[in-house]
């Protein structure tokens, strides 16, 4: 039997649901700097990712020339400043592609090799708001391989975004201005998902119910996920902002996206290990 989706209760104006996303990010950042322990807690497998993903951008940067004159080997025959005009282009949009990867793919790995550190986060804001749903019932070894594959379609459908906006970097004027503002909108999307997705499989909505009800809310989550990517993208935004990001996807998931009474039956709160009232 399918399990019915969340009721749908009016929703305020797209505009207020996207400042309220970016809200949702400041209160996970002022939670984790409220607990320093839990935020330095939940910096380790944020760096280690980082230095992986860093060492590839790194190593990329390198071979950009390249690469860009590879791809626009139908411009070898032209004059000096077109063939070179084209390149930098091809570079660009190269390096712009990788990094949207980056972006979406970062978090999802983090939280897969992180998914101790980052389920006890969740769980401690869970608890500071009142309670926090029971562990499901799921062997380890389930979990993993959800874990797993939840992280390789989301790499195959940032791939196949990346290639459209590379292929729409060539555009001139708005393959530098509109392409990557979408890219950010885009790449936000899909990040306030894998950010919420603690707080959502731990009441038992996984990843086709848990994108309906982004889809249901969608200014919301856009809003959370393009501010934590304007976060992202400062020098070792990602890192630093990874605790206080996955507990504003712990609150958004929690307040507005759950909204299912059979997920908040059983909240437990810290301590006596009984049910408590969601409220």
């Amino acid at each position: 039997m399918s399990q019915p989706h969340a009721p749908q209760a009016p929703k305020p104006s797209g505009f207020k649901d996207l400042f309220s996303g970016v809200g949702y990010l400041l209160r996970g950042i002022g939670w984790a700097a409220r607990h320093p322990a839990q935020w330095l807690f939940g910096l380790i497998p944020a760096l280690i990712v980082l230095a992986v993903y860093g060492a590839g951008l790194i190593f990329l940067a390198f071979q950009i020339d390249d690469l860009a004159g590879w791809v626009t080997g139908f411009a070898d025959d032209w004059s000096d400043a077109p063939r070179t005009s084209a390149r930098v282009v091809a570079g660009i949009a190269i390096y712009g592609a990788s990094l949207f990867v980056a972006l979406i793919t970062f978090t999802a790995v983090t939280l897969l090799v992180g998914d101790p550190f980052y389920e006890a986060i969740a769980v401690r804001v869970e608890e500071s708001q009142g309670g926090a749903p029971p562990e499901p019932d799921v062997p380890l070894m389930v979990q993993i391989g959800r874990a797993v594959k939840d992280a390789l379609l989301l790499g195959a459908v940032a791939l196949g975004f990346a290639v459209v906006f590379f292929a729409c970097g060539f555009l001139p004027v708005v393959g530098q201005t509109v392409v990557p503002v979408i890219a950010a909108l885009v790449s936000g999307y899909f990040l306030a998902g894998e950010l919420m997705s603690i707080a959502l499989e731990r009441r038992g909505i996984l990843r086709k119910e848990r994108f309906v009800r982004m889809r249901a809310n969608r200014p919301l989550v856009v809003g959370f996920g393009a501010a934590t990517v304007v976060v992202f993208l400062i020098p070792l935004g990602a890192v630093l902002a990874m605790p206080g990001a996955v507990a504003g996807g712990t609150l958004l998931a929690r307040e507005r996206l759950a909204g299912d009474p059979r997920a908040e039956e059983t909240l437990v709160t810290p301590g006596d290990g009984g049910p408590a009232s969601y409220h």
